[in-house]
């Protein structure tokens, strides 16, 4: 387990974050720029003291003030990779890389040196200085650097902000064979809700120095109440679904989840692989009947849950579809006026539309190591 428990003044409020989650796969700290992430995942470093409080990673007391313990960071065995690489630049790629070995015992070793150059694409860098490394490419080594530590927790730190969206999707990819193929758990901050959604396991809801709402991705990402933390322009629902078939002669795939067969465009991966999916609300519409002649694809018949409350010209509406054992949840944008005509309230039974080609492909997360993927 990851239990933190910290307080600490600061200039613009007092942080109070209590939460504690798996070991496992990777735990993502969430929230607008200001509600405390970095300061939270300094902490868990020992680049930052709380006032008072405890942390504890995979049973080892880090930090308790009430004991007055505090390992020292280089003692704390937990990986560290900033938004900018902070990279040395007097060293080659491969001496800032060895640079992360240094200090570790063989029998602490959990990776070795031609295996991170490998996961990572570095063979062709090694004898570089930092100054000639794309964006994208220091975040690599820094990444290696981490991992050659033989961390028990690797920590990133918005690693993604300095890199346009190509560079963002490389490395996207990296992390994502980190947390699959050499199951190190992460702890990953970011106000991105793609990045999120993408590679994240866990949740940590963080505002304005406190904790909102600790859980699973899909839970946190179906719940009204946090929209106004999560985004609202960006929110919808994420489904954790399984590859079922490919369709050669449309350039369709089939995924299944607990609510139905959902239909999106060619997908390059095996039959059986695992994704999660995330519909956006405003691509998903409301009818009271079935459609007999439609292009819509994707149809499942469900009921409403709760319909927000706000003032404005739109409401959001919270879905369950699937049958009664098995059942996911949608969300639907649509206008208040549609929602007053169709007599919608919490329980009226409904059809949810989605387009195959309105399924975000940008933030589809890719195959779950196995064991830990929630979903069918």
């Amino acid at each position: 387990m990851i239990e933190v428990d910290v307080r600490r003044r600061l200039d613009r409020f007092t942080l109070d974050v209590r939460f504690a989650c798996a070991e496992t796969g990777v735990v993502a700290l969430f929230g607008r720029s200001g509600a405390g992430k970095t300061t939270v995942i300094n902490m868990l470093a020992g680049l930052e003291r709380p006032d008072s409080g405890r942390i504890v990673v995979a049973g080892r007391t880090l930090f308790d003030s009430a004991r007055g313990i505090d390992v020292a960071p280089e003692h704390r065995r937990l990986g560290y990779v900033f938004q900018d690489g902070r990279l040395f630049p007097h060293l080659s790629v491969r001496g800032n890389l060895r640079y992360g070995i240094r200090g570790r015992h063989d029998a602490e070793r959990r990776i070795g040196f031609d295996q991170v150059v490998g996961l990572l694409g570095l063979e062709g860098l090694l004898d570089r200085r930092p100054h000639r490394l794309s964006g994208g490419e220091c975040q690599r080594v820094a990444i290696g650097r981490a991992l050659l530590a033989s961390p028990r927790l690797l920590l990133m730190d918005e690693p993604l902000a300095s890199l346009d969206a190509p560079r963002k999707d490389e490395i996207l990819s990296f992390i994502e064979q980190l947390r699959d193929e050499l199951a190190i758990p992460i702890v990953y901050v970011s106000h991105i809700m793609d990045e999120v959604i993408r590679l994240a396991d866990e949740m940590v809801v963080l505002s304005d120095g406190r904790v909102a709402a600790v859980g699973p991705v899909e839970e946190m990402t179906s719940r009204l109440d946090l929209r106004p933390l999560t985004g609202r322009y960006e929110a919808g629902a994420v489904l954790a679904t399984r590859i079922e078939a490919h369709d050669d002669g449309f350039d369709l795939t089939y995924l299944t989840f607990p609510g139905g067969r959902l239909s999106v465009s060619r997908l390059d991966l095996p039959v059986g692989a695992k994704l999660r999916v995330r519909i956006r609300a405003r691509d998903v519409s409301l009818a009271l009947e079935a459609p007999r002649r439609s292009s819509m694809l994707n149809v499942f018949s469900g009921a409403v849950v709760d319909i927000s409350s706000e003032p404005g010209s739109q409401v959001d509406v919270l879905l369950d579809v699937g049958n009664p054992e098995e059942k996911s949840s949608l969300w639907a944008r649509i206008t208040r006026k549609s929602a007053h005509q169709l007599g919608l309230a919490p329980g009226t039974p409904v059809y949810a539309l989605v387009k195959a080609v309105a399924v975000d492909r940008h933030s589809l997360g890719r195959a779950f190591a196995a064991g830990r993927f929630k979903g069918t």
